[in-house]
């Protein structure tokens, strides 16, 4: 099983303007390469953000589906703002606490 990486930098042509995404802490999270990093300029994605990615196909969208798969991934399209995080909201076999 090929090894994915933890963080996807996408950089302009000419290596300037950038984002880089992580998933830390259950979160995903994304800073601008362009500003000095300050307080690490880390921020969290909302679902809508998330779910924006998703529909247009782009490639965090492909990342993130294989970083988490489909399951983890459509979660974090619909959660809530403050159970966005993962496993907060799904059981032991991976059904909704709600359902």
């Amino acid at each position: 099983m090929p090894l994915i990486p933890m963080r996807l930098r996408l950089e302009g042509p000419d290596r300037s303007a950038g984002q880089e995404y992580r998933i830390h802490d259950g979160q995903i999270q994304v800073r601008s390469l362009q500003q000095p990093l300050v307080d690490d300029g880390w921020y969290r994605l909302t679902a809508d953000q998330v779910a924006d990615h998703v529909r247009r196909n782009t490639v965090v969208a492909q990342w993130l589906q294989r970083r988490l798969g489909w399951p983890r991934l459509l979660q974090a399209c619909v959660a809530e703002q403050n159970s966005c995080e993962f496993g907060t909201a799904v059981g032991e076999r991976g059904r909704s606490r709600a359902a």
